[in-house]
């Protein structure tokens, strides 16, 4: 039994979320509330580095067998749902099944997500059985997949066709075990239905303001994670000794901008405020904290966040698309015009490293011997676009296409002050080359439901978010559903380099393949990769057991000192 205190409540801040659905999210915040109320069998350990797997509710190790293709996990008995309608007043003990029907429906293609077609390709027996799910429009949860079973009552199994660790690693490692009574009786829709395992249960939620989850009173309770590292040596051992989850309430507020997280955090409105850009430097000063800061015990932790941020291109648009030779042209001639230094040290203010390839750093399949991306190169971009029949100008001097029509790049960015200084320096490198752009401006929640329906030209933001590089890499992928390819890119070599990355053994075959992927994506232009960010957590002093939440977020290991809250240092 966990020892939260309801009068410890943890005040944190996030974007606009879309779902508490465990296998039908698509965007990152929603993940990071809801991994809070959702459990996988594993969780990519609090303090690890290099990141690993860590029971959670397994009750041990993964088990492999046949060469790496067999996976056996055993589930701890004892671990129960919290309550829900459905369960018909008894308690509802976690068991493999929930996982087996949690990956079905991470699969189902007909789902909001559209399904994880490589992991169908992989598990054993699952093709068949997506194939028919996609063509009747139905997903048959009761039909058997060879390769996805429970063994007894607390084992799974996964059979694989051949090795891949990354793609099952993330499946068991952020795929949380939904109850399918509960599913059945919210009619297959739970983004408000949240029932799961978890430390923590949802008591409301009201969108686009708050959200607030409760302890929940029934949790099993979690030590404080191990480390061998030295430098988490003096965290470990102030945490010794005590149950998880300590914070018996995280009441959460959405708020998009950075500016106004940072000002409620200021205020003492917020324990912890993740920042980025040009607000993280307001309490900044040489890159180091503020001495009055400094001097209230606050406290900052930065690192370079697991994502890729890019410009993706729609390569299904009717003026930017294509494999033609005028339509490549168009979009390398735009990759050498972008100034990504401007976009560094100007935008976000020297928080962020500008990408040199897609894979960020301490991620699987970076190549740390790639040289920094070269300068922007105008007048190359120039003579490559009169070179392909961009040559001719309109009355104001923009570029008409080879046909003679009017040309105008439009890009869509979330709303927000970032977005406004991205459109300066963006306008700025296009007239540079005599390309006319607009801008389509939309809360991100919108952003992302265009995305998925290909209206778009160009779209500025991140992706990633995993101990491996292949999520930034499948981008481009074309067996990925839309959701994932926004840029609709089919390139059979670059599927075979992709292919390739996750048969790999050895870190040097994953980079070589990556490398692989980084040159085709230079030739062809889908998107440009711009920067890996820096983030900041700017962390209250009556805050215990933080550490950077790199791969999710940990609120279960967080512990609030009431006294210092209450002298507010």
């Amino acid at each position: 039994m966990g020892a939260a205190d309801p009068a410890k409540v943890l005040r944190v801040a996030s974007p606009d979320i879309d779902t508490l659905d465990p296998q039908q999210y698509n965007d990152n915040p929603s993940f990071e509330v809801l991994v809070a109320i959702f459990e996988p069998a594993y969780e990519w350990d609090y303090l690890a580095s290099p990141p690993k797997l860590s029971p959670l509710t397994a009750a041990g190790p993964i088990e492999y067998g046949d060469d790496g293709k067999r996976w056996t996990i055993r589930i701890k008995p004892g671990i129960f749902f919290t309550d829900d309608p459905a369960f018909k007043g008894k308690r509802r003990e976690l068991v493999a099944e929930d996982y087996v029907y949690s990956y079905k429906r991470w699969l189902d293609p007909n789902g909001r997500r559209g399904g994880a077609p490589i992991i169908a390709d992989l598990i054993v027996g699952a093709r068949p059985v997506i194939d028919a799910a996609k063509k009747t429009g139905k997903f048959d949860y009761d039909g058997p997949i060879e390769g996805l079973r429970a063994l007894d009552r607390y084992t799974l199994e996964i059979t694989l066709r051949e090795q891949n660790y990354p793609n099952i690693q993330d499946m068991i490692g952020f795929v949380g075990a939904a109850a399918r009574e509960v599913v059945d009786a919210a009619g297959g829709d739970i983004r408000t239905r949240a029932v799961g395992t978890g430390p923590y249960s949802l008591r409301e939620w009201k969108r686009g303001s708050r959200i607030i989850l409760d302890a929940n009173p029934a949790y099993r309770g979690l030590p404080f994670p191990a480390s061998d590292i030295p430098a988490h040596r003096a965290l470990v051992r102030s945490m010794q000794g005590k149950t998880f989850p300590r914070a018996g309430v995280i009441d959460i507020s959405i708020i998009d901008e950075d500016l106004t997280r940072l000002l409620q955090f200021e205020q003492g409105g917020l324990d912890h405020a993740v920042v980025r850009a040009d607000i993280a430097s307001r309490l900044l000063f040489d890159g180091k904290l503020k001495p009055e800061y400094a001097a209230r015990g606050i406290m900052r932790h930065v690192h370079t966040e697991p994502y890729l941020f890019s410009f993706r291109f729609n390569v299904k648009d009717p003026v930017l698309g294509g494999l033609g030779k005028d339509r490549v042209a168009l979009r390398r001639a735009i990759a050498l015009a972008v100034d990504l230094d401007s976009l560094v040290n100007v935008v976000y203010a020297g928080q962020a490293l500008a990408a040199n390839q897609i894979v960020p750093p301490g991620v699987g399949g970076h190549d740390p011997s790639l040289p920094p991306r070269p300068p922007p190169d105008p007048g190359g971009a120039k003579a490559l676009l009169d070179r392909f029949g961009y040559d001719k100008l309109d009355a104001e001097h923009y570029r008409l296409t080879p046909q003679g029509k009017p040309l105008t790049v439009s890009m869509t960015l979330r709303s927000g002050a970032l977005s406004r200084e991205i459109q300066t320096l963006w306008k700025k490198n296009m007239d540079a080359i005599g390309l006319r752009t607009d801008f389509h401006v939309t809360p991100f929640q919108d952003a992302i439901k265009e995305l998925e329906k290909g209206q778009f030209q160009i779209y500025f933001g991140g992706f990633g978010g995993s101990p491996s590089g292949y999520p930034e890499l499948f981008q481009l992928y074309s067996k990925q559903p839309q959701r994932i390819n926004i840029s609709q890119f089919k390139l059979d070599e670059y599927d075979r380099a992709a292919e390739q990355f996750l048969r790999s053994a050895t870190d040097e075959q994953q980079v070589a393949a990556a490398r692989r992927m980084n040159e085709l994506t230079r030739t062809y232009a889908p998107m440009i990769p711009a920067i890996f960010r820096f983030q900041n957590d700017f962390v209250a002093p009556w805050v215990e057991g933080f550490a950077p939440p790199v791969f999710s977020t940990y609120w279960k290991y967080l512990d609030i000192d009431l006294d210092r809250r209450r002298v507010g240092r």
